[in-house]
């Protein structure tokens, strides 16, 4: 089991399946992706428990998904439960409805946060 994984959090196979993705590109498309996106979310998610655990997506300089605070400093942050995570990712929802009803929050380049959508979109195709 890799270290990226945080115990109580449903989110966890999502972001794991994310890293694993990321980790299965090529250069070429790690490049690609980096420059569609050019930015590092940071995901602070809080599960039902109220614990709380910090992954980082960083699509700006390596193109990696890891647990932690973002290396170097995230272009945004965004504050958000287990659950709307997985809503998101699952496309229940979107980040901008998230955002509208309040179950999603950001700090930092809020127009960076809206192409989280694709970056999850894109790893799911690839799974």
């Amino acid at each position: 089991m890799s270290d990226i994984k945080a115990a109580g959090f449903k989110s966890s196979e999502l972001i794991a399946g994310l890293d694993a993705v990321f980790k299965k590109y090529s250069d070429a498309e790690k490049q690609d992706q980096i420059k569609k996106t050019n930015g590092i979310f940071e995901l602070q998610v809080t599960n039902d428990a109220k614990e709380t655990v910090t992954w980082t997506i960083d699509v700006k300089k390596k193109g990696e998904v890891y647990k932690g605070k973002a290396q170097p400093k995230a272009d945004v942050t965004i504050i958000l439960s287990d659950d709307t995570l997985i809503d998101l990712a699952s496309g229940k929802t979107n980040g901008q409805k998230a955002f509208m009803t309040g179950k999603l929050k950001t700090r930092g380049n809020m127009m960076l946060a809206t192409k989280l959508d694709a970056v999850l979109k894109g790893a799911k195709a690839k799974l």
